[in-house]
């Protein structure tokens, strides 16, 4: 009956939810309408709906709650009611690695196709490993912190105290557990949370002391805090377009110390010369909007309900944004473009595009393969502005 029950749950959920918010914001306004659920409902209702968008596209012909079943197998190595019940033969089986299972679940279901889990296939970068990247899908990536080189080692004994494991990646880079609560352990400011391969966007910036740099599409700050790491000693100009997000960064940098830095509301699909005429910069960092398709890994739901025209749209607005910040780089100087964008369109082709129609030749550029780090899988690349005699 218990497991019925669960399925309830989760049918409910299902049928509540359309993909107009993102799962992990729906499912607390869900429960606080639902209070009779308890904190066991909620966690395996939790877990049941994660597991089942995690499935994609796959074996679309089989009922909801077969499908459940599988996709609940395949994503944890604990056993649920629900594969119990239906799945009653794998059972022994669940704590296998995720490849073992994958072959025992095609054996029983000839028509499962890895392929079917991740929607427009077809438009990724080519470079990446389909097989790797469809069933990456099935575990949720790490939580990844960037601490001080030089305080690793103290936040690494402190985390460990607390029995929370904890693998060093580099000097400064430490993968975590997703949904480790960090905030009554380690002090505010000594650590931010940034995807692994985020961080890896870095190598590419290479600031000079005194330089300014425009992160132009700033968000919370992300990357301006890591650039800052990098180079304390620059002029920082941050930009977006949501008022809402640059108080989020605001207080992101009064926790790391950072008290110099312009900041300006910016629509960059217009023409911002009357507010920014005066600036030259010795770098642009533009982590442009974009269908985030590196990071559904961490919203499985994206895989059912992202939308093929959603591509295009965001290739318009990079190449948009692209040709009006531009005109802003010092000459021999870099722009970083950075997506976590898996589709080409918005990757290659769009540097392409800038080297095609703007005074600017490639030095660098990489699809960073997140899925072989249980971390997101972005792009950056630098380019350098020509000088125009």
């Amino acid at each position: 009956m218990r497991a019925d029950h669960q399925l309830r749950a989760f049918e409910q959920i299902l049928s509540s939810y359309d993909g107009s918010l993102p799962l992990h914001r729906f499912l607390p306004v869900y429960f606080k309408q639902h209070k009779q659920m308890g904190s066991s409902d909620r966690r395996w209702a939790t877990r049941h709906i994660y597991s089942f968008f995690r499935l994609g596209k796959a074996l679309p012909s089989l009922p909801n709650e077969e499908r459940l079943s599988i996709a609940d197998f395949l994503c944890h190595d604990t056993l649920s009611l629900l594969v119990e019940k239906n799945l009653p033969d794998l059972k022994e089986n669940v704590t296998k690695p995720l490849e073992e299972k994958l072959v025992l679940i095609k054996a029983r279901y000839p028509d499962f196709d890895v392929e079917q889990i991740y929607p427009l296939h077809v438009a990724l970068s080519d470079g990446i490993n389909k097989e790797a990247f469809f069933t990456s899908f099935f575990k949720q990536p790490d939580l990844f912190i960037r601490v001080k080189a030089e305080e690793a080692k103290v936040i690494i004994s402190r985390l460990e105290a607390e029995n929370i494991a904890v693998k060093a990646i580099n000097d400064t880079a430490l993968a975590l557990p997703n949904g480790t609560k960090l905030e009554s352990i380690l002090n505010d400011g000594s650590y931010q949370v940034q995807d692994l391969s985020s961080q890896h966007t870095g190598l590419y910036f290479k600031p000079n002391k005194w330089d300014k740099w425009w992160d132009c599409c700033a968000a919370s700050g992300g990357k301006t805090l890591l650039l800052h790491s990098l180079e304390p000693v620059i002029e920082l100009l941050v930009s977006d377009l949501r008022e809402s997000v640059l108080l989020n960064l605001d207080e992101r940098f009064r926790l790391a110390g950072i008290k110099k830095y312009h900041k300006k509301e910016l629509d960059l699909l217009q023409n911002n010369d009357q507010v920014l005429h005066h600036y030259q910069f010795d770098g642009i960092i533009l982590d442009a909007p974009c269908t985030g398709s590196g990071t559904w890994g961490r919203t499985p739901e994206m895989l059912t309900f992202f939308e093929e025209r959603k591509i295009n749209q965001f290739a318009t607005i990079q190449k948009g944004i692209v040709q009006n910040v531009v005109k802003y780089l010092k000459p021999g100087k870099p722009l970083i473009y950075i997506t976590c964008s898996a589709f080409a369109q918005e990757n290659e082709a769009i540097v392409q595009h800038m080297l095609d129609t703007l005074p600017l030749e490639l030095e660098k550029m990489e699809l960073i393969k997140g899925y072989e780090n249980n971390a997101d899988t972005m792009f950056v690349a630098r380019l350098i502005k020509r000088s125009q005699d």
